[in-house]
């Protein structure tokens, strides 16, 4: 998970990297944490379970009435005593929100999400169950409703159509930048070619916003040419061709891992759009990623020649190739260069050189690049901090890594999305249910909001330990929070719960990720079948392959989406009224 630093990830933006700061707070508590003797104790792991036999929540007819009937399990229901109430009584925090208007927008929104949610025979009786809606649309409820759905690009792209033909509403450039952000993240590139068409004839719509979307998805799902196509192209859209946007696409094709397509941009443009700072960093990130090392130091020398220098960006992209390679004699070489340079390291070089000396188990030495941090006037992070938890938790210290994240505040750095994520991780890897769940409760209350990497270790914890109704509440904490279920979380639930017994709710997951316009990865479906094979469960057997035959009519069908009869060919009108059920834990 800290495999990947945040300012690494964003090399393209030189607002990601943290600067070395002058002589800032005194750092004793680092320092006196590091100079004080720890201890190895294990923490104890508690064990809860439940005598009360509560009934399984309703499954589809085809998984409850097959050939091994679902038995009920006492921990499917259960809920540590510490947290029941904040399950069963849950309401997201937001002290600064203005109460009536959050309210009624956020009511609006469920509203709208509950229809989403349920499966329609065409897109006239989605429209229909809209039309009964009775919510006051605005922007602002649009673009939520969106953000909601923005993993799942059927309901969204239904809600969308819908939005648009009601009468005072205008539906906003963001909007539809979410929607072709959507479209194109699920690979129906002709539907994101086609709206991007209509915000053209909409006039004034695209922006260099919507065409970074489109570059960066056609980059990601390999369709390299036609992202420098659409790049060429891009100017009878309104949008120039500059050194941003020519940025925008040399970073997309090397985050579609296409070294060789972000060259030839650079070189067939380089005379025509003059290079920045920020083109040579991407060009020298992406090569020391693909090992590229000596091409990368090739590129440092070029940018000399168009009178820029190489800064700690440039630097800490060698230096943490090096790190990857684990030839820490060469990582010293490169901060000794950034010395002479006068471009000494920032926090982000530490980290990366603190989380490499830690994964190649040298803690000693990774505990000491603080020493180094502390010589050149670098003030630790909040990205550090997690960083050096991280270590720790990796050496076995967990009651120094708490005691390290407990201290933070203390130090003046509010915990991170960072680095809760990494205490929860910690936790949920230690089956510390209760300890995982109440950092989660803690994460809420001190407004620190959640991203996709704080659910998945949790997730993959109820799987293990077959808490079906905390699986309930995160999933719908998650849609609560905007946070859309992906491919990858989908195929997370369906094989931990297919390794731990929980097949009718593997069975109903893979249900619902099909309904959804996904298409199941071949490892997933592979796992299922083979676990109801294995069960004598027949039926559902039948019912996945099905289900599976039909995801990949769907991908091939993408296209002509906006057509009934492509519905049609679907087959969700030729579902039998058991399929049409609503699914436990859906979102």
């Amino acid at each position: 998970m800290l495999s990947k630093i945040k300012g690494l990830r964003h090399v393209g933006s030189q607002a990601d990297w943290s600067t070395c700061r002058g002589h800032g707070p005194p750092m004793n508590g680092v320092c006196d944490f590091l100079c004080h003797s720890i201890c190895n104790d294990s923490v104890l792991t508690k064990a809860y379970d439940s005598t009360n036999d509560v009934e399984s929540p309703d499954l589809p007819c085809w998984i409850k009435f097959s050939e091994d009937p679902t038995i009920t399990n006492p921990k499917d229901d259960f809920v540590l005593p510490s947290i029941s109430y904040w399950v069963d009584n849950h309401k997201i925090y937001d002290k600064e929100a203005n109460v009536k208007g959050v309210s009624t927008l956020d009511n609006g929104v469920d509203k709208i999400s509950r229809i989403l949610k349920n499966q329609f025979e065409s897109p006239d009786s989605v429209s229909q169950a809209l039309n009964g809606c009775d919510v006051n649309l605005s922007e602002s409820l649009v673009l939520q409703v969106l953000k909601r759905f923005s993993n799942a690009w059927k309901p969204a792209f239904e809600f969308f159509n819908w939005a648009k033909l009601q009468s005072g509403l205008i539906i906003p450039p963001s909007s539809y930048d979410l929607m072709v952000d959507s479209l194109g993240k699920s690979k129906n590139f002709d539907l994101m070619w086609e709206l991007v068409e209509e915000m053209d004839r909409l006039g004034g719509y695209i922006t260099l916003v919507t065409m970074s979307k489109v570059l960066r998805r056609l980059a990601k799902g390999g369709r390299y040419e036609e992202a420098i196509q659409a790049f060429k192209k891009m100017e009878r859209f309104g949008v120039k061709k500059d050194v941003a946007s020519l940025n925008f696409l040399m970073d997309a094709l090397m985050k579609g891992r296409s070294v060789e397509h972000a060259q030839e941009v650079y070189l067939e443009f380089k005379n025509q759009i003059l290079p920045n700072l920020q083109t040579f960093n991407i060009l020298i990130h992406g090569l020391c990623k693909a090992r590229q090392i000596d091409k990368a130091k090739i590129i440092m020398e070029e940018m000399k020649s168009h009178g820029v220098s190489p800064d700690v960006v440039s630097y800490t992209s060698l230096i943490e190739a090096y790190c990857h390679d684990k030839d820490f004699r060469k990582v010293d070489t490169v901060l000794e260069e950034m010395q002479e340079k006068g471009c000494p390291p920032n926090t982000v070089t530490y980290t990366i050189i603190m989380l490499a000396l830690g994964k190649a188990k040298q803690s000693k030495e990774a505990l000491e690049v603080y020493n180094k941090m502390k010589q050149n006037n670098c003030v630790p992070d909040s990205l550090f901090y997690s960083s050096l938890i991280y270590i720790l938790s990796k050496d076995g210290r967990l009651k120094d890594a708490r005691a390290l994240f407990e201290d933070m505040p203390r130090q003046g750095i509010t915990p991170g999305v960072l680095a809760y994520n990494t205490m929860i991780t910690i936790a949920c890897q230690h089956s510390e249910e209760e300890n995982a769940l109440k950092l989660f409760q803690k994460m809420e209350e001190n407004q620190c909001k959640p991203d996709i990497e704080t659910y998945i270790p949790l997730l993959k914890m109820c799987c293990r330990m077959k808490r079906m109704k905390v699986l309930s509440f995160l999933l719908s904490h998650m849609f609560n929070n905007d946070i859309s279920i992906d491919l990858g979380t989908y195929s997370l639930l369906v094989t931990g719960l297919c390794k731990h017994g929980k097949l009718e709710h593997a069975c109903s997951f893979f249900e619902e990720m099909v309904l959804k316009g996904f298409v199941p990865r071949e490892s997933t479906y592979e796992m299922l079948v083979k676990e109801l094979d294995k069960k004598g469960m027949a039926k559902a057997k039948e019912r996945i392959a099905e289900l599976m035959a039909q995801s990949k009519l769907q991908g091939r069908s993408h296209s002509s989406f906006g057509d009934n009869r492509a519905w049609l060919n679907l087959g969700m009108l030729k579902v039998s009224p058991v399929f049409l059920v609503n699914l436990p834990y859906t979102l």
